[in-house]
């Protein structure tokens, strides 16, 4: 990842309460952080609401940062956690509203599944085709899905990759081959089933 000789000094410059190098930092850094983010929740709403939560972490926590890592593994990190935590939640709320459904009639329906919005960043012209992937990459395991996101989709390398997931290479070479492996798997069925209907 590269751009990050600047950033060290604009932490530290936070870490003290400087608001100006948050604002250069944020400004410098905010497209990376929204669009790791959409790459999960694939609504630029909730892009923007986790883009904001990991800059609120980042202000509170940049006096805590050893500079074991790269800043922008740093936030990454931040964002990969954020988006998760945000998809885990909203997985609660529709299994909560579910249930409240099967017990109040007066709730009305479950919430329904939202619907497959357009993202800027896939380059498939048929975007059935992109939705089909999507849900396919939405199946796998999490561990999974983030090293596929991270090394497929955002093009980091499987070194920068288990940087920011505090793991090992070899480690996330081998997420690697069984999320190919279960998106191979998966598409197949998919496009039978799209194509047998």
């Amino acid at each position: 990842m590269n751009g990050e000789d600047a950033l060290p000094a604009l932490l530290d410059g936070i870490g003290q309460g400087d608001e100006s190098a948050f604002r250069r930092l944020y400004e410098q850094t905010k497209s990376r952080v929204f669009t790791l983010a959409l790459r999960y929740v694939r609504n630029t709403e909730d892009a923007e609401e986790i883009t904001q939560d990991v800059f609120i972490d980042v202000f509170r926590s940049a006096q805590a940062f050893r500079g074991e890592s790269g800043v922008l593994t740093w936030l990454y990190r931040i964002t990969v956690n954020k988006s998760l935590d945000f998809q885990k939640r909203q997985k609660r709320q529709k299994r909560f509203a579910f249930l409240t459904s099967l017990f109040d009639s007066a709730a009305g329906h479950p919430m329904s599944q939202p619907t497959e919005p357009y993202h800027p960043g896939v380059a498939l012209e048929d975007q059935e085709r992109a939705a089909v992937l999507h849900r396919a990459i939405d199946k796998l395991p999490e561990k999974q899905r983030t090293v596929y996101i991270l090394t497929r989709i955002e093009g980091l390398t499987n070194p920068e990759a288990a940087s920011i997931l505090t793991t090992s290479v070899g480690a996330v070479e081998s997420l690697q081959q069984r999320a190919l492996a279960n998106l191979r798997k998966d598409l197949t069925a998919l496009y039978d089933e799209l194509n047998n209907p």
